[in-house]
């Protein structure tokens, strides 16, 4: 998987520009994506915000997912359905977030490929300079064969 293609792809997206990520890219089976110190993300204790929390969190399942289904983009389109975040502790600083598939990726082209749609699991984990983790969040993906 290209990183110039996986980062072109999440800053397409503007929030993403807007919330000024920096997309590390896929590594190690893995998405990687970055949110920066910036006093505009900060909430009303002086911590990232909420919002920017979830939003590195989405934009880091969908490299994970670029990653992973790379041969297959152009032929599927990819919807974040839901998600489900839990914080853990004050987000400070810069925050790291990792994400990966929750379940093995052939099931899911399986399921896509016999029934023209898949509904798969990413996990995040968001984490500080110094590796705490801050949040965790599943991204319910949509997955469908495009008509």
């Amino acid at each position: 998987m290209e990183d110039d293609f996986v980062t072109a792809a999440i800053k397409a997206i503007p929030f993403n520009t807007h919330l000024g990520l920096d997309v590390v890219g896929y590594r190690g089976e893995k998405g990687i994506v970055r949110l920066p110190d910036d006093p505009a993300l900060r909430n009303h204790v002086g911590s990232q915000h909420a919002g920017a929390l979830f939003g590195v969190a989405e934009a880091a399942s969908g490299v994970a997912l670029l990653g992973k289904l790379a041969d297959r983009m152009g032929t599927i389109t990819p919807l974040a359905k839901g998600a489900d975040i839990q914080y853990a502790k004050i987000a400070r600083g810069v925050i790291t977030a990792t994400a990966g598939f929750v379940e093995d990726v052939t099931d899911v082209l399986r399921r896509l490929d016999a029934d023209g749609k898949a509904v798969t699991d990413v996990r995040v984990e968001l984490t500080d300079a110094a590796g705490v983790t801050v949040a965790t969040v599943v991204v319910h993906w949509h997955i469908r064969k495009n008509a």
